[in-house]
């Protein structure tokens, strides 16, 4: 079982920054695939960017690429999202998503456990 807390999301002018923070449990965190997905209210959830268990790779779901920066700490057991030039379109909730068996993948069905989420509001 893998337990999974987000924090840092709230309110941000358009142009701004925001940084999430997911701090995950278990022994082998180093071992998961991490990604954070959003949902809009009246939308389905999107992913939004995903990192391998070392780092090495990351991707980016298209409309935030160039602004959002996914990142890890294995010794912390943390991973996070750094939003900047942020727009409107980016208000959502953020969850954070968790795969165990080393496998990447961009839709919901990829990921083994979640978190309960985190808000972020972007005003014009």
């Amino acid at each position: 079982q893998v337990q999974l807390v987000e924090s840092g999301g709230g309110l941000a002018q358009a142009g701004g920054s925001l940084r999430l923070s997911c701090a995950a449990s278990g022994r082998t965190f180093s071992s998961y695939v991490m990604s954070w997905f959003r949902q809009a209210p009246g939308k389905g959830r999107e992913f939004v960017a995903a990192i391998t268990w070392s780092g090495g790779s990351v991707y980016y779901a298209d409309s935030v690429k160039g602004r959002f920066t996914i990142s890890r700490d294995n010794a912390k057991n943390t991973v996070s999202l750094q939003m900047n030039s942020l727009k409107p379109e980016d208000t959502a909730v953020y969850y954070c998503a968790c795969n165990t068996r080393r496998l990447l993948g961009i839709t919901k069905a990829a990921y083994d456990y979640w978190g309960q989420g985190t808000q972020v509001t972007v005003s014009s």
